[in-house]
């Protein structure tokens, strides 16, 4: 008599890995930020070519001129050296007045068209119900939403801030023919940290109002609103930011170069300080008294601490609007 002998029954049913739920939700944000990084990546590689072309034209025409015993600016008067010098007039051009205009706009379209529909989409489409029913918690939810947007806002404002930085700094204040000192109204912004600093800012306000308003196309509007006038606020009090440099000197000084002047005037023979353009409207004879001149400045060094101060204003905010935002999605 045979017997026959069963194998043991192996488990069909596959082990499950663990995978954490932030992982799957991280996969997701990716999924429905995949238009943005796209976006992102192809105006980022846009600019950097730019940035490039600008830093490599520039640096042959300043070998050309190095070359020709033309780099200095008192020899530009002859033919050939002006002939040498006159092409910097194009990459300089469009680093100040295409390139640091449209950086300039960046953290403004960042909080209309990433930050403000972020929740504002949810809320007008009515899937931000269906978080309750999720087993991930509405906080956990909304940091990983925010987190790839965040990083590519961040990644992105991050470079475009250290290439421009550098080529200003290395084709423009140290080059041959340009002028472009940083306190202007299109260089502060895309200098150092600035670019940074506000496109965070405008992303988180952006999210906020998406939150609050609850309909995209008026919180686009809004947040832009919103950037541009916050924006002006802060230009209006970046000079008492830092405390600036306030001399008196000889008469018809002027203010060191690429610094930002604030006030000037004269000196009067009692001490008394008259602004200057009190006495160009003034009929009277008293600023023919004057025995010096005052002059109220940043100079260019202060650029640093400015936006150290500006940075820090900027991203104390962003973590409030930040704390809102997940304080109303709790509630």
């Amino acid at each position: 008599m045979s017997t026959t002998v069963l194998p043991d029954r192996v488990a069909a049913t596959p082990a499950v890995s663990a995978t954490p739920a932030l992982r799957g939700l991280f996969w997701l944000a990716i999924r429905q930020n995949r238009l943005l990084l796209w976006v992102l990546g192809a105006l980022l590689a846009l600019v950097v070519a730019d940035l490039a072309w600008i830093h490599l034209s520039m640096r042959h025409i300043v070998d050309n001129l190095q070359q020709a015993g033309c780099e200095s600016s008192s020899s530009w008067s002859d033919k050939n050296c002006w002939n040498l010098v006159s092409p910097l007039h194009y990459p300089t051009f469009w680093y100040t007045d295409i390139l640091q205009p449209a950086v300039t706009a960046v953290p403004l379209l960042i909080g209309v068209f990433i930050g403000a529909p972020l929740l504002a989409q949810e809320h007008e489409r009515g899937t931000i119900r269906l978080i309750r029913a999720q087993s991930v918690s509405p906080i956990r939810w909304l940091a990983v939403r925010l987190a790839v947007p965040g990083l590519a806002v961040l990644a992105v404002s991050g470079v475009l801030a250290t290439l421009m930085t550098w080529v200003w700094w290395t084709d423009i204040v140290h080059g041959s023919g340009a002028f472009d000192p940083p306190f202007q109204f299109f260089t502060y912004p895309v200098l150092g940290l600035a670019p940074i600093a506000w496109s965070l800012f405008a992303l988180a306000l952006g999210v906020l109002v998406g939150q609050l308003i609850r309909r995209t196309l008026p919180a686009m509007v809004l947040t832009g609103a919103l950037v541009a006038a916050i924006h002006g606020l802060v230009l209006w009090a970046r000079p008492s930011l830092y405390p600036a440099v306030d001399r008196v000197a000889a008469l018809r000084t002027t203010e060191p170069t690429n610094s930002w002047l604030l006030d000037r005037g004269i000196v009067l023979a009692d001490g008394s300080r008259v602004s200057t353009s009190a006495c160009g409207f003034s009929f009277s004879t008293d600023c023919d008294d004057a025995t010096a001149s005052w002059l109220r400045y940043h100079p260019a060094d202060h650029l640093v601490p400015v936006q150290l101060v500006e940075t820090g204003l900027l991203l104390t905010l962003t973590l409030l609007l930040l704390l809102a935002a997940f304080r109303r999605i709790r509630a």
